[in-house]
């Protein structure tokens, strides 16, 4: 990478670290915390309030990608993060579980991601994207493994309240990175002429993965309203699951740079990606039969770490292979399309996860994400690589 690239990639890494931090500090906790509030005892309006941000998020994501196509990216970002502390600090105050969804939707509206990925994009060349979509990538799975670690004890000092407090403190440091770290965006990029939305929508290859990222994270929120209960029968108190979550995360980051970067230059992304959709298929399976025989902690780490290992390797890959599918006047509407899909995901995993929790159990939720994972991979069966294009130099 070259200097500029390096510096884009590791502040917008921050900046989403930043974000993504807070939001996982709450994940962990929020099913068995969101019980003290008033009308905590409905799993489906749990599931809701897990999962509605990424509702505002989906309605958001395409206009807020318009708007960094036409007044740029770090204006867009600004305000983006601002309204995200706005809701955190309404989810802080909270006193009913309602008021609660009402500051995870204000949350969700703060859509940032399209423009930042676009940004991204703009300042990395094709040959070191995805090492630059995995760099986000794992700032986002590591910030992931820290919040399975602090939440729980965060969260015993102070509770749910407290931690959307330090949500809301956490977006407002993003303001500070953007402002004075970020590299500004290439100034052709602000000028050049925009792609109307229905082109990006009339695009195979993107819309093979925008279909894909929505399957991917409505399966991973999905599996979060069952799985804390399931490491909790399986003997593990619940300030004790990051002794799982931890080591899995870990290991699965090795395990994605021995193979996604190697066989990506060999020629055999496709084949990884693949095989990256079954895994997480496979891991349905596994959760499936433990729901039935009993999960141990060892079992649960295992399939945890396969997990990671097939998510790690999609994270970093379909952002990357969006960028490159996009065309680059349209690029912020074609990522605004993704994170669109994205954030409805999101909803999606956590809204009908808890609704089939509640109405039929872990077991219904397993088969349905299992039955998700499997019509992607079939959609994804004639992806191809996008050819690399000349990157824009920033000006």
């Amino acid at each position: 990478m070259t200097p500029l690239e390096r510096r884009s990639s590791a502040s917008l890494a921050l900046i989403f670290a930043l974000r993504m931090l807070g939001l996982f500090l709450v994940l962990p906790v929020f099913a068995l915390e969101a019980r003290k509030y008033p009308g905590g005892d409905d799993a489906a309006l749990v599931g809701i309030a897990m999962g509605v941000y990424g509702l505002t998020q989906g309605l958001l994501q395409i206009p807020f990608g318009m708007a960094s196509d036409r007044f740029g990216r770090k204006p867009v970002m600004v305000v983006g993060l601002l309204v995200f502390a706005l809701g955190s600090a309404v989810a802080a105050w909270a006193p009913t579980l309602e008021w609660l969804v009402a500051g995870r939707a204000v949350q969700g509206a703060g859509a940032i991601s399209a423009a930042v990925t676009a940004l991204l994009a703009d300042q990395t060349r094709d040959i070191v994207r995805t090492k630059a979509m995995a760099l986000v990538g794992a700032s986002i799975a590591l910030m992931f493994a820290v919040s399975l670690v602090l939440s729980p004890l965060l969260a015993a000092h102070i509770g749910l309240h407290g931690l959307f407090a330090l949500t809301s403190a956490l977006a407002l440091g993003g303001v500070a990175v953007v402002i004075w770290w970020v590299p500004p965006a290439p100034l052709q990029q602000v000028d050049q002429a925009r792609s109307g939305v229905l082109a990006v929508l009339r695009h195979p290859a993107l819309l093979r993965l925008d279909f894909g990222v929505f399957v991917l994270h409505a399966v991973q929120l999905a599996m979060w309203v069952a799985l804390p209960a399931m490491l909790v029968q399986a003997g593990l108190a619940r300030d004790q699951h990051w002794q799982v979550y931890l080591p899995a995360v870990l290991a699965s980051f090795f395990v994605m740079g021995s193979t996604l970067f190697p066989l990506e230059k060999k020629g055999y992304l496709r084949a990884v990606f693949l095989s990256a959709i079954g895994l997480i298929a496979v891991v349905q399976v596994a959760l499936w039969l433990l729901t039935q025989a009993g999960p141990s902690i060892w079992t649960m780490g295992l399939v945890l770490f396969v997990f990671f290992c097939g998510f790690n390797v999609l994270e970093a890959s379909q952002p990357s292979l969006a960028s490159k599918a996009a065309p680059a006047s349209a690029r912020g509407a074609a990522l605004g399309v993704y994170n669109t899909l994205q954030s409805l995901g999101f909803f999606a995993g956590g809204a009908l996860g808890g609704w089939l929790v509640k109405s039929a159990g872990a077991q219904a939720l397993f088969v349905a994400s299992g039955g998700a994972m499997v019509a992607w991979l079939l959609v994804a069966w004639r992806m191809e690589a996008p050819a690399a294009k000349p990157a824009a130099k920033a000006g």
